[in-house]
């Protein structure tokens, strides 16, 4: 329960990893490439600022190294927020 009274569902990524269906099913049709890390190492050494990975090379890359997910990554319904987005986190937190 956190301070606002909301519970959470919380899944340690390292431990219990998505696999690329778990991925591809929670990307939807949404841009996979918001969901990468660019503070991840091999984010940076692969220079995916410059060259983005197609999607299926990303859902594999982050089944494979759960760091490149952005996080956290708070799901509510049909929406997600990804990052320590504070506004965003709040106006999910007061949805009805």
């Amino acid at each position: 329960m956190l301070k606002k009274g909301v519970d959470l569902e919380l899944r340690d990524l390292d431990k219990q990893r998505l696999s690329v269906t778990d991925l591809d099913a929670l990307i939807g049709n949404r841009d996979c490439k918001l969901f990468l890390n660019p503070r991840n190492e091999l984010y940076r050494e692969r220079n995916m600022a410059e060259k983005p990975p197609s999607r299926a090379e990303a859902l594999k890359l982050m089944a494979a190294n759960p760091n490149l997910i952005r996080r956290p990554v708070v799901i509510r319904g049909g929406r997600i927020v990804l990052g320590f987005d504070e506004p965003a986190l709040k106006d999910l937190i007061a949805e009805n």
